[in-house]
Protein backbone atom coordinates (compact mmCIF):
# COMPACT_ATOMS: atom_id res chain seq x y z
CA UNK A 1 0.00 0.00 0.00
CA UNK A 2 1.48 3.41 -0.72
CA UNK A 3 0.22 6.33 2.07
CA UNK A 4 0.41 9.97 1.00
CA UNK A 5 -0.02 13.10 2.47
CA UNK A 6 -1.56 16.08 -0.06
CA UNK A 7 -0.21 19.53 1.10
CA UNK A 8 3.54 19.27 0.26
CA UNK A 9 3.62 16.14 -1.09
CA UNK A 10 1.34 15.65 -3.91
CA UNK A 11 0.16 18.91 -4.35
CA UNK A 12 2.30 22.63 -4.11
CA UNK A 13 1.45 24.70 -1.05
CA UNK A 14 -0.75 26.68 -3.97
CA UNK A 15 -2.77 23.66 -4.18
CA UNK A 16 -1.21 22.78 -7.68
CA UNK A 17 -1.15 19.14 -8.47
CA UNK A 18 1.59 18.60 -10.67
CA UNK A 19 0.84 16.23 -13.88
CA UNK A 20 3.82 13.91 -13.08
CA UNK A 21 2.38 13.33 -9.35
CA UNK A 22 -0.62 11.66 -11.07
CA UNK A 23 1.03 9.78 -13.90
CA UNK A 24 3.56 7.96 -10.93
CA UNK A 25 0.10 7.51 -8.36
CA UNK A 26 -1.34 6.05 -11.69
CA UNK A 27 1.12 3.96 -12.70
CA UNK A 28 1.14 2.72 -8.44
CA UNK A 29 -2.72 1.54 -9.52
CA UNK A 30 -1.88 -0.17 -12.45
CA UNK A 31 0.35 -2.19 -10.32
CA UNK A 32 -2.93 -3.23 -8.33
CA UNK A 33 -1.10 -1.32 -4.80
CA UNK A 34 -3.65 0.95 -3.62
CA UNK A 35 -3.26 4.94 -3.16
CA UNK A 36 -4.51 5.68 0.41
CA UNK A 37 -4.41 9.70 0.96
CA UNK A 38 -3.43 10.25 5.14
CA UNK A 39 -4.10 13.80 5.19
CA UNK A 40 -4.53 16.64 8.09
CA UNK A 41 -7.33 18.33 5.66
CA UNK A 42 -11.00 17.59 6.25
CA UNK A 43 -12.77 15.15 3.77
CA UNK A 44 -14.33 17.96 2.17
CA UNK A 45 -10.44 19.60 1.32
CA UNK A 46 -9.41 16.19 0.41
CA UNK A 47 -12.46 15.48 -1.99
CA UNK A 48 -11.46 17.22 -4.88
CA UNK A 49 -7.00 15.95 -4.85
CA UNK A 50 -8.80 12.02 -4.23
CA UNK A 51 -10.91 13.36 -7.71
CA UNK A 52 -7.90 14.90 -9.75
CA UNK A 53 -5.40 11.60 -8.52
CA UNK A 54 -7.89 9.61 -10.19
CA UNK A 55 -7.98 7.50 -7.67
CA UNK A 56 -10.47 4.26 -7.50
CA UNK A 57 -13.29 3.91 -4.91
CA UNK A 58 -11.14 3.47 -1.52
CA UNK A 59 -10.43 4.43 1.43
CA UNK A 60 -9.11 7.90 3.05
CA UNK A 61 -7.76 8.77 5.93
CA UNK A 62 -8.32 12.92 7.08
CA UNK A 63 -8.50 14.78 9.97
CA UNK A 64 -5.02 13.71 11.03
CA UNK A 65 -6.80 10.26 11.44
CA UNK A 66 -9.77 11.21 13.57
CA UNK A 67 -11.32 10.45 10.33
CA UNK A 68 -11.70 7.66 7.52
CA UNK A 69 -13.85 7.55 5.06
CA UNK A 70 -14.45 5.53 1.86
CA UNK A 71 -15.41 7.32 -0.98
CA UNK A 72 -17.03 7.28 -3.90
CA UNK A 73 -19.58 7.06 -2.52
CA UNK A 74 -19.16 8.45 0.57
CA UNK A 75 -19.20 6.49 3.24
CA UNK A 76 -18.01 7.84 7.13
CA UNK A 77 -16.19 4.15 8.54
CA UNK A 78 -15.11 6.19 11.54
CA UNK A 79 -15.02 9.48 12.99
CA UNK A 80 -13.23 10.43 16.80
CA UNK A 81 -14.31 13.37 18.42
CA UNK A 82 -13.13 14.98 21.76
CA UNK A 83 -14.73 17.36 24.25
CA UNK A 84 -12.53 20.77 22.96
CA UNK A 85 -13.08 22.99 25.89
CA UNK A 86 -10.51 21.87 28.01
CA UNK A 87 -7.46 22.52 25.23
CA UNK A 88 -9.45 25.78 23.52
CA UNK A 89 -9.59 27.48 27.05
CA UNK A 90 -6.50 26.88 28.26
CA UNK A 91 -5.46 28.46 24.92
CA UNK A 92 -7.61 31.42 25.37
CA UNK A 93 -5.90 31.93 28.51
CA UNK A 94 -2.37 32.32 27.33
CA UNK A 95 -3.24 33.83 24.62
CA UNK A 96 -6.49 35.67 23.82
CA UNK A 97 -5.57 37.10 20.21
CA UNK A 98 -5.20 33.39 18.57
CA UNK A 99 -7.40 32.06 15.91
CA UNK A 100 -9.68 29.26 16.75
CA UNK A 101 -11.74 27.04 14.90
CA UNK A 102 -12.99 23.87 15.44
CA UNK A 103 -13.70 21.10 12.79
CA UNK A 104 -17.37 19.86 13.06
CA UNK A 105 -18.35 16.48 12.54
CA UNK A 106 -21.79 17.21 10.91
CA UNK A 107 -19.27 19.57 8.42
CA UNK A 108 -17.26 23.00 7.73
CA UNK A 109 -16.07 24.80 10.72
CA UNK A 110 -16.84 26.75 13.61
CA UNK A 111 -14.23 29.52 14.15
CA UNK A 112 -14.35 32.75 16.94
CA UNK A 113 -12.94 35.01 13.97
CA UNK A 114 -12.43 34.95 10.48
CA UNK A 115 -9.15 32.93 9.35
CA UNK A 116 -6.84 33.84 6.55
CA UNK A 117 -8.57 33.67 3.14
CA UNK A 118 -7.79 30.18 1.27
CA UNK A 119 -6.79 28.75 5.10
CA UNK A 120 -10.13 27.14 5.40
CA UNK A 121 -12.68 25.65 3.15
CA UNK A 122 -16.42 25.00 3.02
CA UNK A 123 -19.40 26.27 5.72
CA UNK A 124 -17.55 28.64 8.27
CA UNK A 125 -20.00 30.27 11.44
CA UNK A 126 -18.82 32.50 14.10
CA UNK A 127 -19.70 31.43 17.08
CA UNK A 128 -18.44 32.39 20.89
CA UNK A 129 -15.15 30.60 22.49
CA UNK A 130 -17.97 29.20 24.63
CA UNK A 131 -20.23 27.85 21.92
CA UNK A 132 -17.31 26.59 20.29
CA UNK A 133 -16.38 24.68 23.44
CA UNK A 134 -19.81 23.34 23.96
CA UNK A 135 -19.43 20.31 21.46
CA UNK A 136 -17.76 17.45 20.61
CA UNK A 137 -15.85 18.20 17.65
CA UNK A 138 -12.74 15.96 15.45
CA UNK A 139 -10.07 18.37 15.89
CA UNK A 140 -9.60 22.38 16.91
CA UNK A 141 -7.10 24.90 14.91
CA UNK A 142 -5.32 27.54 16.45
CA UNK A 143 -3.66 30.23 14.32
CA UNK A 144 -2.00 33.20 14.34
CA UNK A 145 -0.76 34.95 10.96
CA UNK A 146 1.50 37.25 12.64
CA UNK A 147 3.52 34.52 14.34
CA UNK A 148 6.09 31.62 12.98
CA UNK A 149 5.85 28.12 13.50
CA UNK A 150 8.84 28.19 15.71
CA UNK A 151 6.57 30.79 18.54
CA UNK A 152 4.09 27.80 18.04
CA UNK A 153 6.33 25.15 19.10
CA UNK A 154 7.01 27.19 21.83
CA UNK A 155 3.43 28.06 22.72
CA UNK A 156 3.18 24.29 22.72
CA UNK A 157 5.76 23.38 25.27
CA UNK A 158 4.75 26.36 27.57
CA UNK A 159 0.85 25.46 27.30
CA UNK A 160 2.13 21.72 28.32
CA UNK A 161 -1.27 20.06 26.43
CA UNK A 162 -2.23 16.67 28.62
CA UNK A 163 -4.91 14.08 27.06
CA UNK A 164 -4.74 15.63 23.45
CA UNK A 165 -2.36 15.16 20.09
CA UNK A 166 -1.49 18.00 18.32
CA UNK A 167 0.27 18.77 15.39
CA UNK A 168 2.33 22.06 14.51
CA UNK A 169 2.16 22.76 10.97
CA UNK A 170 4.89 25.17 8.54
CA UNK A 171 3.00 28.07 9.56
CA UNK A 172 1.60 29.26 12.81
CA UNK A 173 -1.04 26.76 12.70
CA UNK A 174 -1.28 24.36 15.73
CA UNK A 175 -3.69 20.86 14.75
CA UNK A 176 -5.62 19.59 18.08
CA UNK A 177 -6.81 16.24 18.20
CA UNK A 178 -7.95 13.29 19.85
CA UNK A 179 -5.32 12.10 22.42
CA UNK A 180 -3.77 9.10 20.28
CA UNK A 181 -5.23 9.71 17.23
CA UNK A 182 -2.93 10.47 14.19
CA UNK A 183 -2.54 9.22 10.55
CA UNK A 184 -1.06 5.93 11.68
CA UNK A 185 -3.91 5.42 13.71
CA UNK A 186 -6.07 5.88 10.49
CA UNK A 187 -4.00 3.31 8.39
CA UNK A 188 -3.65 0.96 10.91
CA UNK A 189 -7.17 0.53 10.55
CA UNK A 190 -7.38 0.65 6.60
CA UNK A 191 -4.57 -1.89 6.82
CA UNK A 192 -6.55 -4.09 9.02
CA UNK A 193 -9.39 -4.35 6.20
CA UNK A 194 -7.13 -4.85 2.82
CA UNK A 195 -4.87 -7.13 4.35
CA UNK A 196 -1.95 -5.57 4.08
CA UNK A 197 0.80 -5.53 6.87
CA UNK A 198 2.15 -2.46 8.05
CA UNK A 199 6.18 -3.07 6.49
CA UNK A 200 4.41 -3.60 3.07
CA UNK A 201 3.20 0.19 3.14
CA UNK A 202 5.44 3.05 1.64
CA UNK A 203 4.57 6.13 3.30
CA UNK A 204 5.06 9.57 1.90
CA UNK A 205 5.12 13.00 4.08
CA UNK A 206 6.76 16.25 4.79
CA UNK A 207 5.56 17.58 8.06
CA UNK A 208 5.34 17.48 11.47
CA UNK A 209 1.83 15.61 11.56
CA UNK A 210 3.76 13.05 9.07
CA UNK A 211 6.06 11.83 11.62
CA UNK A 212 3.80 8.96 13.31
CA UNK A 213 3.20 7.36 9.88
CA UNK A 214 6.66 7.22 8.48
CA UNK A 215 8.06 5.79 11.60
CA UNK A 216 5.27 3.21 11.47
CA UNK A 217 5.14 2.67 7.60
CA UNK A 218 7.65 -0.17 6.31
CA UNK A 219 9.20 2.52 4.74
CA UNK A 220 8.77 6.20 5.95
CA UNK A 221 9.84 8.77 3.20
CA UNK A 222 10.49 12.25 4.31
CA UNK A 223 10.37 15.02 1.50
CA UNK A 224 13.07 17.02 0.72
CA UNK A 225 11.36 19.97 2.09
CA UNK A 226 10.32 18.52 5.39
CA UNK A 227 11.63 20.00 8.97
CA UNK A 228 14.89 18.40 9.87
CA UNK A 229 12.74 16.40 12.74
CA UNK A 230 10.46 14.89 10.36
CA UNK A 231 13.64 13.90 7.96
CA UNK A 232 15.30 12.50 11.00
CA UNK A 233 12.32 10.05 11.45
CA UNK A 234 12.35 8.91 8.36
CA UNK A 235 13.97 5.87 6.14
CA UNK A 236 14.84 7.67 3.72
CA UNK A 237 14.78 11.57 2.06
CA UNK A 238 13.97 12.17 -1.23
CA UNK A 239 14.31 15.05 -3.40
CA UNK A 240 12.23 18.61 -2.68
CA UNK A 241 8.38 18.51 -4.16
CA UNK A 242 9.76 21.38 -7.17
CA UNK A 243 12.08 19.27 -7.74
CA UNK A 244 10.03 15.83 -8.59
CA UNK A 245 10.92 13.93 -4.84
CA UNK A 246 7.61 12.60 -4.71
CA UNK A 247 7.44 10.95 -8.34
CA UNK A 248 11.10 9.84 -7.80
CA UNK A 249 10.46 7.49 -4.96
CA UNK A 250 7.41 6.11 -5.92
CA UNK A 251 9.22 5.63 -9.41
CA UNK A 252 11.58 3.55 -7.72
CA UNK A 253 9.41 1.13 -6.56
CA UNK A 254 6.59 1.46 -9.32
Amino acid sequence: MVALDIDGTVVDLEGNLPATVRDAVQKVLRKDIPVVLATGRSWQDTEPIFDALGLPPGPAVTSNGAVVVDYPPFRLRKQVTFAPGPAINKVMAHSPHLLVAVEDPRGGYRLNKPFPDGDLTGEMRIQSVEELCSEPVTRVIIRDPNASSEDFKKLAKSLGMRGVSYFIGWSAWLDIAPVGVNKAHGLKEVCAELGVKRKRVLAIGDGRNDVHMLKWAGRGVAMGDAPDEVKECADHVTGKFADGGTTDELDRWF
